[in-house]
């Protein structure tokens, strides 16, 4: 095991040429970040986590329903044994032969068995409460950590000269602030990573999965070798955005829509100048270009770049998203639909079809059959559905 520690911190990896670990081991004089300190973020994450579920529970909540936000999950489907044991056992998006087979089996048309399908998977989906809560926790976390990165870093010189990032590296003394910035935030994506298996699913998991990861890695990455400075100019502008983001979706959950849209226009463009423009042009410029100028290369520094230039690459594919979805609301003159991530009226939906408000009576083939399924028969259908007349309209 010593052996495999020491390969792993070798310090011409890590480090500058010349510059041990010894260097930069705190002293009385000076404090200087120490692996051992991330330690404290692991039960500072279930801390947050806890803040959270009370937060959601005595703040979030009262104020969604004082809000009017509407407490009541999608419309259910209506019991059917078959149709369940289906969605249960073997598939929730059955194929068009299992449709017909299912059709002929009820005697009901596709329609109404597709529908029930839909309606049956945005029954597992959480309610608009549930959803404007999880908002506003992240909205107050967002604005309280946005707020307190901007106040520490306009006391630096940093923010107005990205070489300051880099003079005295890595002999760089560890503030108190500065301390503080870093773990609540690595505690906080900490929380993200584990929560997100309980928290609202969403189309882009993956995706967020991969971010969450690589923010953790960069945050972990920079305070190891001291590369905090550029980290809180990277932690600031990020959270901008997100605090824009989560109050648009706050308006969208209370039915606000002309706010929702003004908040998403803004959304927009904070979120393609903070991450197409001046990350590029700042954070990349100061770490593939001045850094390299200041002090040369070393291994810890290709592989800082490459999670940069990784999370770079998040940007552009979430910024096509946005731009996607803008122009297709504009020009189909929906200007009200477009809110680009995590809404409910966008490709990343969390509702597959507005056809959830459609009534959820199935339209039997042949009206007024009788129809025998588990051993049950009678004039009122299958499982307890009514059966009416043959509809044709489509929605």
């Amino acid at each position: 095991m010593a052996g495999i520690l020491a390969w792993f911190w070798n310090e011409r990896f890590w480090l500058p040429h010349n510059v041990t670990w010894a260097d930069l081991q705190s002293t009385e004089e000076a404090a200087f970040p120490q692996a051992e300190d991330l330690y404290l973020a692991f039960p500072l994450a279930f801390c947050i986590f806890m803040i959270r579920l009370l937060f959601e529970r005595f703040i979030a909540k009262p104020c969604a329903l004082g809000l009017k936000v509407q407490a009541n999950g999608p419309q259910k489907a209506q019991p059917n044994a078959i149709l369940e044991k289906v969605f249960t056992a073997i598939t929730k998006h059955p194929d068009e032969k299992r449709l017909d087979g299912l059709s002929k089996q009820l005697d009901w048309d596709v329609r109404s068995i597709q529908r029930w399908f839909r309606q049956r998977r945005n029954q597992e989906k959480p309610s608009t409460l549930t959803k404007f809560c999880e908002s506003m926790w992240r909205f107050t976390f967002y604005l309280y950590i946005f707020t307190y990165g901007v106040r520490f870093l306009k006391k630096t010189p940093w923010l107005w000269n990205t070489r300051q990032c880099w003079n005295g590296y890595p002999y760089q003394p560890l503030m108190p602030d500065l301390h503080y910035y870093y773990i609540v935030e690595l505690s906080f994506y900490w929380s993200l990573m584990f929560s997100q298996f309980i928290d609202i699913k969403r189309k882009d998991f993956g995706i967020m999965f991969t971010h969450h990861i690589v923010t953790v890695t960069l945050i972990t990455f920079s305070y190891v070798t001291n590369l905090t400075r550029v980290g809180t100019l990277t932690l600031c502008l990020h959270d901008a955005a997100d605090v824009v983001l989560e109050a648009a979706k706050m308006a969208n959950y209370c039915k606000c829509q002309k706010l929702s849209d003004l908040l998403f226009l803004t959304f927009a463009i904070v979120f393609i100048v903070s991450r197409l423009g001046i990350y590029p042009l700042w954070i990349l410029n100061t770490t593939l270009f001045e850094l390299y100028e200041a002090l040369g290369n070393f291994p810890a520094l290709w592989v800082f770049n490459v999670l940069l230039v990784i999370l770079q690459i998040l940007h552009c594919f979430w910024s096509y998203l946005i731009i996607k979805a803008a122009y297709k609301a504009i020009s189909k003159g929906k200007a009200g639909k477009w809110n680009p991530l995590h809404v409910a009226k966008d490709d990343r939906s969390d509702i597959e079809s507005s056809s959830d408000e459609e009534e959820t009576v199935p339209r039997s083939k042949t009206p007024h059959s009788t129809v025998t399924t588990n051993g049950t028969s009678g004039a009122n259908g299958t499982n307890g559905y009514l059966t009416g007349s043959t509809s044709s309209e489509e929605h």
